[in-house]
């Protein structure tokens, strides 16, 4: 899909604004989005909002959270990237992989809160999340046989045995 501005890159950023009821769909490229800021987009676009990511993670973040706990994930920092978890609220935005570990006793809450899960769910890329996709089945098939076990249905046990170490075959071969 090309990009719905300059018409000429692979379109990677995918923004939906819904207006009064009303959905609209924008597709752009990376090198467009940057141009134009985060959701800058003159004449087509114009999410300037007091609700923004940022805000909305801070409230809820605030919600969640007790005055005891609040005080205490003010003062921690990411030991890697050294940002401060105030930082974090402020910005909305983690400074590395790091953080996820650093402030995880604030962010479980938060985003089971916001996603309902901590478990992706979505789509994934083919080319790119070919590994996941694989892991996904596997775990799948892990799951299934434990029921087939657990009903006493030894075929069909058998039969998901039989898939699971394929999978884990051709993983094992492909790297």
């Amino acid at each position: 899909m090309l990009c719905d501005i300059c018409k000429k890159n692979e379109a990677t950023v995918h923004i939906t604004k819904i207006t009064n009821g009303m959905q609209q769909e924008f597709n752009i490229c990376e090198k467009c989005a940057k141009e134009r800021g985060e959701f800058n987009f003159p004449g087509q676009l114009d999410l300037s909002s007091p609700f923004t990511f940022q805000n909305i993670l801070t409230g809820i973040m605030d919600y969640i959270s007790s005055p005891n706990e609040s005080q205490h994930n003010f003062d921690c920092s990411c030991k890697n990237c050294g940002i401060s978890f105030s930082d974090f609220k402020k910005r909305g935005l983690v400074g590395c992989s790091d953080c996820y570990t650093d402030f995880t006793s604030a962010l479980i809450p938060v985003i089971k809160r916001v996603q309902g899960n901590l478990d992706h769910t979505g789509k994934i890329p083919k080319r790119a999340g070919k590994n996941i996709i694989g892991k996904k089945k596997l775990l799948k098939l892990k799951e299934s046989l434990k029921e087939a076990i657990s009903t006493e249905e030894y075929e069909k046990a058998a039969q998901i045995r039989d898939m699971i170490k394929e999978l884990e075959k051709t993983r094992e071969q492909e790297g």
